[in-house]
């Protein structure tokens, strides 16, 4: 069905609204804590853990892993807004730094973790990776309702050693959804707030049928909200499904679709000098520049207009995706378990600014490769013109894969041994379209009316396609010493990522080629767990990573030179490395739970552009070695005459080792400065009073002053943010249980800050030859409120 535009208002759920506000004065409102005995898999015991003792308001649990690993449970995720997203609900971690684009969280985010880039952490959504398969990017918003989510973990110096990951250097994040209610039961959430927000949820579970063994949901919600700055917002639609069946306890079978559609405008990021210019809350332009009157035999050019000053109804950014598996358990013998996780992936959609001045005579004619074919764009009878299209990178990806593993018991070891496959079909290609008088394209997800060469083929600002065919095998031995006061683990993976890269002849590039690579490494592991006693233990883990590079370098931009037509790779770019040891203590009691870890990383050959003096090229390469060192400190407790406790610290003191080359005659002076994005010092809090009934929370993210430039010539200033959550349940009434409301503020003191746009920004002033790089900036959203209610039925 084609997408419709949205006003600014969304007027068509106002009633909506009305309604739900006086569902809220009535004293009907919000979840709290609604999931917090929610168990997503009582046979799995991954989950045992999540199911024990409360620590931390949901923002840690007792771990037991010989790494340093930090989650946060259904209890803390229900007091967050729902239209969080998941690099919201990490914020407070002390390994991450992380951010919105607004106070929503429909809009996403940016995020590291100890210094690495969301494109070298892994992603996954029940043991689905989901990083996008060509340049591994993650976009937070689109991948599951909040209300459905169960558990959020990070580990962060290495993946899991089963972890279906070839783009991770730094460590992962899963999300874990809650497994249909074993009670029948029809859950119904509004959220309403500033900035005409809007979410309406609703879950029907059907408690356990077919014999008692099997029991599904589905859920669907809308969510709406204008920008914080500018005019335009945000729609999204989604659904979620589940079912699971146990057999017995150790076989079962469980699935979930997760299906999202949304539509988002862009919200801009700018540089100091334009917010000098503007001010805070400049945004895009709320006024089509216009085409101009066309007369035949003349060439009539449309207005140029700079990217930060585009029409804001062609920034949209459309986007449609699909995660659906399946979860396997089998029990062979008394010693031996299977789990199989087949899965698909699809997503289709396109990003950035759409509004584009195009030349009529700059088609490609596909007999010589040159954009000499005229199209008469405005009507006039002529091709001498420029005209104002809509053109955006579009991508379709249809991604199958499983894993598979088998574990065994046998005296004092536990082996798992598995398998990991996936075979991606990546296609990125830029159609056009015409844009109308009014400012707005004939079709925002570009299917529609493309604009077509002389020879009936669509105009393509690039077209690529990418088959990446990913596998590894995975071995790991765990062994349990000293009446398993000592755990030891040794485990290997051995992922093989392999790029088939086809460039077809278009606009951006006229000629057809097709380039394959293969990237291999063997990634050891080791840790070790001792348990001092009941309630004190330590570990250590040591873990090698890597990174296949992304599927652009490929592109005709510098790494790729034609030769007769063949392409060549003067710079091999290699794949990232990583070598992270952490150290650390727990300290697990009733009252108590406390981590402690210190860590290096050893990162080794990062990409990033650069010059090679050899070949007299720039590329995407490997610029050499990055080490980090520093420590995270988490501590919880448990109530205490209502109060709970949580608060965290990070320290990462990051060091480029080398100079980079970036043209014949200039290096960039990095040797011994500090990474871009990689605030020193980190801080959460997060204070709490809780009754039977309601709660009440103050919490509060500190990130220290980071450099956004890799020679550190631009500096951000450090800032703290403050939030405010409270809830009520009221008593069940004989059809409704559980109502409850639930209050959010967001930026409580409205303070203004900034994040860098991009993590490989070279340099912010001129080193010789070397020319000076604009540093672009999203800024914070201002203070943001929010009302919930929730109630089963």
């Amino acid at each position: 069905m084609k997408q419709t535009k949205q006003s600014s208002a969304f007027p068509s759920r106002l009633s909506m609204v009305a309604v739900a506000c006086q569902i809220a004065c009535l004293g009907m409102s919000s979840a709290y804590a609604q999931q917090a005995t929610t168990s997503n898999d009582p046979v799995d015991s991954k989950q045992v853990t999540i199911t024990g003792k409360k620590v931390g308001m949901g923002l840690m649990v007792q771990e037991n892993a010989p790494k340093a690993r930090s989650t946060i449970t259904a209890e803390e995720l229900a007091k967050q807004r729902p239209t969080g997203n998941a690099y919201e609900a990490l914020e407070l971690m002390p390994a991450v730094n992380s951010y919105n684009y607004d106070a929503t969280g429909l809009f996403g985010g940016g995020l590291t973790l100890r210094g690495f880039n969301s494109d070298q952490i892994g992603a996954t959504i029940n043991g689905v990776p989901v990083n996008d398969s060509g340049n591994f990017a993650v976009y937070p918003q689109e991948f599951v309702d909040q209300e459905n989510t169960c558990t959020q973990f990070v580990t962060q110096g290495s993946t899991d050693v089963d972890s279906p990951q070839i783009g991770a250097t730094g460590g992962n994040f899963g999300i874990t959804t809650c497994d249909p209610s074993k009670e029948k039961r029809f859950r119904f959430m509004q959220t309403v707030g500033g900035l005409h927000l809007t979410k309406t949820y609703m879950r029907y579970d059907t408690g356990m049928v077919l014999d008692n063994k099997a029991r599904f949901f589905i859920s669907y919600s809308n969510a709406q909200a204008d920008k914080w700055k500018g005019d335009g917002g945000a729609r999204r639609d989604h659904v979620d499904m589940g079912f699971r069946t146990d057999f017995d306890r150790f076989n079962s079978v469980s699935g979930t679709i997760l299906y999202n559609r949304a539509v988002n405008q862009n919200i801009s990021s700018f540089s100091l000098a334009d917010l000098n210019k503007n001010g805070y809350y400049y945004d895009y332009s709320t006024k089509f520049i216009g085409h101009v009157t066309p007369t035949k035999g003349k060439a009539d050019n449309d207005p140029s207009q700079a990217n930060a000053d585009s029409y804001y109804m062609l920034t949209q950014n459309p986007f449609e995706n699909v995660i659906a598996s399946t979860t396997i358990k089998a029990r062979f013998g008394e010693n031996t378990d299977v789990k199989v996780i087949p899965y698909y992936w699809y997503g289709y959609g396109n990003g950035g600014v759409q509004q584009k001045l195009v030349s009529e005579g700059g088609f490609l004619n596909p007999a010589t490769g040159k954009n000499t074919v005229g199209v008469d764009l405005n009507g006039d009878g002529d091709t001498l013109d420029k005209v104002i299209v809509a053109n955006a990178s579009v991508t379709r990806t249809n991604r199958p894969g499983v894993t598979a593993s088998l574990t065994h018991q046998f005296d004092n070891h536990q082996v798992l041994v598995g398998f990991w496959y996936e075979r991606a079909t990546h296609e990125q290609f830029g159609p056009m379209v015409a844009v109308g008088a009014n400012g707005e394209s004939a079709d925002i997800w570009l299917k529609e009316g493309r604009i077509l060469r002389p020879d009936g083929t669509p105009y393509q600002s690039r077209d690529w396609k990418t088959i990446s065919t990913g596998y590894q095998i995975f071995a790991q031995d765990t062994i349990s010493l000293m009446n398993d006061a000592l755990t030891l683990n040794f485990g290997v993976r051995a992922p093989t990522m392999k790029r088939d890269f086809t460039n077809f002849a278009n606009e951006g590039a006229g000629t057809s080629y097709n380039i394959s690579k293969s990237y291999s490494e063997i990634l050891p592991q080791l840790g070790a767990r001792y348990q001092i006693d009941n309630n004190n233990q330590v570990f250590a883990s040591l873990a090698k990573n890597m990174k296949a590079p992304p599927n652009f370098i490929y592109a005709t931009t510098g790494n790729v030179v034609l030769v007769n037509g063949v392409a060549t790779m003067p710079v091999d770019v290699k794949a990232e490395t990583s070598f992270n040891l952490d150290l650390g203590y727990r300290h697990q009691s009733d009252k108590l739970t406390g981590q402690v870890t210190v860590y290096a990383v050893d990162f080794r050959d990062r990409q990033a552009t650069a010059y090679d003096v050899v070949t007299n090229t720039s590329s995407l390469t490997s610029v050499g070695k990055v080490k980090t060192k520093g420590f995270e400190v988490e501590l919880g407790n448990t109530p205490v005459n209502g109060w709970s406790f949580y608060s965290s610290l990070g320290y990462a003191k990051s060091e480029i080792q080398a100079d980079l080359p970036v043209n014949k005659t200039a290096s960039l002076p990095t040797a011994g400065k500090e990474m871009t994005l990689t605030p020193k010092y980190k801080a959460g809090l997060s204070a709490q009073y809780e009754t039977s009934v309601w709660y009440a929370r103050l919490k509060a993210k500190y990130t220290g002053k980071q450099w956004a430039t890799m020679t550190n010539d631009e500096l951000v200033p450090a800032y703290t943010l403050v939030g405010f959550d409270a809830g009520y349940q009221f008593p069940n009434t004989g059809w409704m249980k559980k109502p409850t409301l639930r209050l959010n503020v967001a930026n409580l003191l409205d303070k203004q800050y900034r994040n860098p746009s991009s993590f490989n920004v070279t340099n912010a002033q001129a080193y010789g030859t070397a020319g000076a790089k604009t540093v672009f900036y999203y800024l914070g959203a201002p203070r943001f409120t929010s009302i919930t209610f929730s109630a089963d039925f």
